[in-house]
């Protein structure tokens, strides 16, 4: 122990008393800047013996007894937060990061950065929510009590008796709006109204009529295209220039091209087959390891003859225009995947066929979010649809409908 020990608890450095206990699992030195005489001595005894009970009792405030300290900080709620961050960028993406660090500088910080965590309770959070967040809408109040609640679960991993003070705090989200899917007669103007981007317009009849994600989309190479077989692997994603693999281990799939999005490729196939590959780093789903990833990219940008690796310049620069000129209104390109879902419910496709086209998780997704939709696009009779494909003769066909076959 640096200095001369004198009593339990105090020492002396210098010619100056110093305290010393132990709080949060740490020993603390907190210098008292009184002269080493008997009367100081006996009331840094007496101070020690206060702490002491005080930490026993849960009552002890680090900030009260020593507001100058400078491990007053070690007790911060933006240390834990730091430390949050720091364990965050070995889990997410450089993009959460940001995303994080955003919330934190904006909100999180200011307001808390400087508070003893210990004395932050769930009254104190309600309080900021309705007087300083109130303008923000659910959803991000909602990610800021995520990162709040991890830091503070951080912190109880520390003082294991400590109460999470958001957990007692419900934000509730509004209902989740369902998607705006384009009509078949929506989707015949989308494709016949003339555009001098070919590559956009072949991009957006695959896009319908496969249901990709966007990132996905994006991402794909012709060496993951079989146009003989009509199939096409999704093995990667691109999002905001960054490329990922997969968002999970369903998601990387090969799956069957319906006729106009197989003439799409085809079509595309002469714009940019024989162009020479690129390499680009992938991060993988661990959001750590990069790969080297070389693909030779199906989409471009006609303007730039560049690959799309940002959807909102396909969605600002083409999508929206073409939309216009088509006299179909407005609605984000990423309802192409929602259409195409519809569109296989609607005429009855099996729905396990549909869940490994698009990479849905489970039935109950497909069917919440997809199951009413275009009652105008449906067929006429469903039996008729069992009949061509059983073989059948609908009455007064003769047999047409087996011929047919």
């Amino acid at each position: 122990m640096s200095g001369d020990f004198m009593a339990n608890g105090v020492e002396v450095r210098g010619n100056k008393l110093r305290i010393y206990f132990n709080y949060e699992n740490e020993k603390c030195r907190e210098p008292l800047g009184l002269d080493n005489t008997p009367e100081n001595k006996a009331y840094a005894a007496s101070k020690v013996a206060t702490i002491r009970h005080e930490i026993q009792a849960g009552s002890f405030d680090y900030s009260h007894h020593f507001p100058n300290s400078k491990r007053l900080a070690e007790f911060t709620f933006g240390h834990y937060l730091q430390i949050w961050l720091k364990i965050k960028e070995r889990q997410v993406t450089e993009k959460t990061i940001k995303g994080y660090e955003r919330w934190c500088r904006n909100y999180i910080t200011p307001k808390w950065g400087k508070r003893l965590i210990e004395k932050i309770d769930t009254i104190h959070i309600e309080d900021w929510i309705s007087d300083d967040l109130h303008k923000l809408s659910s959803k991000s109040i909602k990610e800021i009590m995520q990162i709040m609640s991890q830091v503070f679960d951080l912190f109880g991993t520390r003082k294991r008796s400590h109460y999470n003070p958001t957990k007692a705090i419900k934000v509730a989200l509004p209902d989740a709006e369902d998607p705006d899917v384009f009509s078949r007669g929506e989707i015949d103007r989308i494709l016949s109204t003339p555009s001098d981007r070919d590559s956009e317009m072949n991009m957006a009849e695959f896009w319908l009529w496969t249901g990709p994600r966007a990132a996905e989309l994006m991402a794909m190479g012709w060496d993951a295209i079989d146009l003989d077989a009509g199939t096409v692997r999704f093995e990667m994603g691109v999002v905001d220039g960054q490329y990922k693999a997969t968002k999970n281990v369903r998601s990387r799939r090969t799956v069957e091209l319906l006729a106009p999005a197989l003439e799409a490729l085809k079509r595309q196939h002469k714009i940019t087959g024989e162009r020479p590959a690129v390499t680009v780093e992938m991060i993988g789903r661990d959001n750590r390891t990069i790969h080297k990833v070389t693909f030779r990219p199906v989409w471009l940008n006609t303007y730039t003859d560049e690959p799309y690796v940002h959807i909102k310049i396909y969605r600002e620069y083409w999508w929206a225009k073409h939309l216009e000129a088509a006299e179909v209104r407005y609605r984000g390109p990423s309802q192409c995947r929602h259409t195409f879902i519809s569109q296989m419910l609607t005429i009855g496709m099996p729905i396990n066929w549909i869940i490994a086209q698009v990479g849905h998780s489970t039935e109950a997704m497909i069917r919440k979010h997809y199951g009413t939709f275009i009652n105008e696009d449906q067929p006429v009779s469903f039996a008729s649809i069992a009949d061509r494909h059983l073989g059948f003769s609908a009455p007064g066909t003769n047999g047409e409908a087996q011929d047919n076959q």
